[in-house]
């Protein structure tokens, strides 16, 4: 059975949210406080209603604490966003993910018992960032503050046309790979004598540190 989905305040990011997850098939009750947005989005989610973030009343009437996931989107006011929060985890709402505008932002909200926090515009800054001083980190997902996923394209010949145990990864650079995409081929957890070549992309988990410094080794930068 698929989970059940709240999404608080459809601006931009809350709206994409909104879209993405309908279209992955899932149950989305969206909530805002302006009727031409809610209008907008009648006939995309699953339910659309106007309520207000900050009375208790409506988020109970709405039976939120029901629902497996609430995301709190809402845009720069951010004691709006707290005090829905707040009210989401009082009345006993299971999983709460906070958008947060800022560090200090997503310290409160985390002090107030956001499960989960989102910065998606820094989060994207650092993606691009990423790309562009790293251009064969094709993707970084970072897992918290030390531990990451990256995704390596290998264009140093000095790991071409070996193992991953002849380049003993694991011990070497401490880092786990968890799947190679080799031209169309995609192995999930490769055997420790897999070899890998150019233009592989070598999907790994480990500190963030460790990601960064394989990144610099196996790109040739």
């Amino acid at each position: 059975m698929a989970d059940t989905y709240a999404v608080i305040g459809l601006g931009r990011f809350g709206s994409s949210l909104l879209e993405s997850l309908i279209n992955a098939g899932q149950e989305v009750l969206a909530i805002d406080n302006n009727t031409e947005t809610i209008q907008t989005y009648m006939e995309i989610a699953t339910h659309a209603v106007i309520a207000d973030a900050q009375d208790e009343a409506s988020l109970r009437e709405l039976d939120l604490a029901s629902f497996d996931h609430v995301i709190v989107t809402i845009g720069h006011n951010q004691q709006a966003s707290i005090l829905a929060t707040i009210i989401l985890k009082d009345i006993g709402c299971k999983h709460v993910i906070a958008k947060a505008e800022n560090n200090l932002h997503a310290h409160v909200l985390e002090k107030v018992g956001a499960d989960e926090v989102v910065r998606p515009e820094h989060e994207m800054a650092q993606q691009v960032a990423n790309r562009l001083v790293s251009p064969n980190l094709l993707n970084f997902i970072s897992l918290n503050d030390d531990f990451s996923i990256g995704e390596i394209k290998l264009t140093n010949f000095h790991f071409a046309n070996r193992s991953i145990a002849d380049l003993n990864i694991r011990s070497e650079y401490g880092l786990n790979v968890i799947a190679v995409k080799a031209h169309e081929e995609f192995v999930i957890s490769p055997d420790a004598d897999f070899i890998i070549n150019i233009g592989d992309v070598l999907t790994v988990i480990g500190s963030t540190d460790n990601v960064q410094k394989f990144d610099h080794l196996i790109s040739g930068n």
